[in-house]
């Protein structure tokens, strides 16, 4: 078991260097062929299917570092549908989950979306009995501003074979809890045709799944939960059959990174789904921008908003229970959190509502490893990205995919002029022998990665399978 580092500001975790020079993706060499496809059904692109098993070290292992530090054979390499494990990782040999794996290179007659299509046909998206069912398809449509979330495109390509297998998709995300463009329904449908997000481009209808104020949601229980009982998700997420997570991988600055466990934990909460993961505690009333109309008070099922002379809303802290159905009805974003959480317990809980969606029915995962900008596509704007593009991975196990796309940036060097880098190189800096935690030095990630697998979301071993 790795040593957990506390990772602050000021505390500097002893560890092994940092990536070396000239590393890339995944990497090993290769052993004799195996059943790389084993248990899945044929695949129907061109070209015979290969199997060879490579070993893979974390970077922040000292054990057998010179093997990390070995040439990435993650480049070159040719493009005809064949695939091969690649390594494994080391918590638990005896039962990895197998992530799929496709770097960015393609040849005249190729194309991105056509690789994505291979890369989830080789992963075994087909498994699933889509006939005449609803499938969910969750992403992030970008706040405005924002350059770097992920193209329509992508989401045709999945939507496209989705389809091809008989289900009805959609895409889907719930409002958004801060004060931006995506707070409400209309704003938030706005927002995503504006980034390009249409029928027309993605093959597929949009779906706000938690409603016009972000207040249509299924409250389900977390089994074995130990921070939420009931998790609030928006009410299109749970009617869908199927559930399909298309996330960008990328920094963030309160859990380290964002792939699929915060595009489904996060972004599957409603306003107070999202309100329960932030924040412990009560809200409060700003008074400047209350205009006393009385929707928080019609909508809270406490009694404890009443109104002053001044006719602004009054929050009884005794009578609160946090539900943050008031901020979801207030049209002038009056009403607002007034503690939010570390950033450990904000991993845990956002590990338990991904253990919410996901239970009881079909689910497969993507992660994008691109543009990997240094803080969320919730941001209206988007700072350089902080490592070079990766490729795309895919997954049953949402915790497998996550911790093989960390594990596959960790092994690369960091963009010059990029946040990353500035931190670097800043006078005093302590490097984690992390990249993610070297961007935004108060994150955590790992706890989110931890409590996930604890509870049996999912397992952070994997076995990595490269699709060309």
């Amino acid at each position: 078991m790795r040593e957990k580092k506390r990772l602050r500001r000021g505390g500097c975790p002893a560890g092994p260097p940092g990536p070396g020079k000239g590393e890339g993706g995944p990497q090993g060499r290769r052993a004799q062929p195996g059943a790389a496809a084993e248990g899945r059904r044929p695949r129907r692109s061109r070209g015979a299917l290969r199997a060879g098993a490579i070993p893979l070290q974390r970077p922040a292992e000292k054990k057998n570092r010179r093997l990390s530090l070995r040439k990435s054979p993650l480049t070159g390499g040719e493009s005809c549908g064949k695939i091969e494990p690649e390594a494994k990782t080391r918590r638990d040999p005896m039962n990895p989950a197998k992530v799929y794996y496709t770097d960015l290179r393609t040849r005249d007659g190729d194309n991105l979306p056509k690789k994505l299509q291979r890369l989830i046909r080789a992963a075994g998206i087909a498994d699933i009995d889509m006939e005449k069912k609803f499938v969910a398809i969750k992403l992030h449509f970008g706040e405005p501003g924002n350059l770097s979330f992920l193209r329509p495109n992508y989401a045709k390509a999945v939507a496209d074979v989705v389809k091809e297998l008989g289900g009805i998709p959609f895409l889907t995300d719930c409002n958004t809890l801060y004060v931006g463009r995506r707070k409400h329904a209309l704003e938030h449908l706005e927002a995503a045709q504006e980034n390009g997000f249409s029928p027309l481009s993605t093959g597929c209808q949009i779906i706000i799944a938690d409603g016009l104020k972000g207040t249509d949601e299924v409250e389900v229980p977390v089994e074995g939960g130990e921070y939420v009982t009931a998790a609030k998700i928006g009410r299109a997420v749970m009617d869908a059959d199927i559930f399909i997570s298309l996330a960008h991988f990328k920094g963030h600055d309160s859990t380290g990174f964002g792939g699929a466990i915060k595009n489904i934990g996060m972004g599957c909460g409603s306003r107070a789904g999202k309100m329960e993961q932030h924040c412990s505690g009560k809200v409060s009333v700003n008074p400047k921008r209350c205009r006393g109309c009385g929707a928080c008070a019609r909508n809270c099922a406490q009694g404890a908003i009443s109104y002053g002379e001044d006719r602004k809303a009054v929050i009884d802290e005794e009578k609160c229970v946090g539900c943050g159905r008031c901020i979801g009805h207030c049209n002038f974003d009056a009403i607002r959190n007034n503690n939010f959480n570390a950033g450990e317990l904000l991993n845990r809980k956002m590990a338990e509502y991904t253990k919410a969606v996901l239970a009881g029915r079909p689910g497969f995962h993507i992660n994008m490893v691109i543009d990997i900008s240094p803080s969320c596509d919730c941001c209206p704007t988007n700072d350089a990205p902080i490592l070079p593009d990766i490729g795309m991975f895919a997954s049953f196990d949402p915790v497998a995919l996550d911790e093989a796309c960390v594990d596959a940036c960790n092994r690369q060097q960091p963009l010059p002029d990029s946040q990353l880098a500035d931190n670097m190189a800043a006078e005093g800096f302590c490097d984690h022998h992390d990249h993610f935690t070297n961007n935004s030095p108060e994150t955590d990630w790992r706890t989110c990665l931890e409590h996930a697998e604890k509870i049996g979301v999912g397992t952070r071993s994997y076995e990595l399978v490269r699709v060309r």
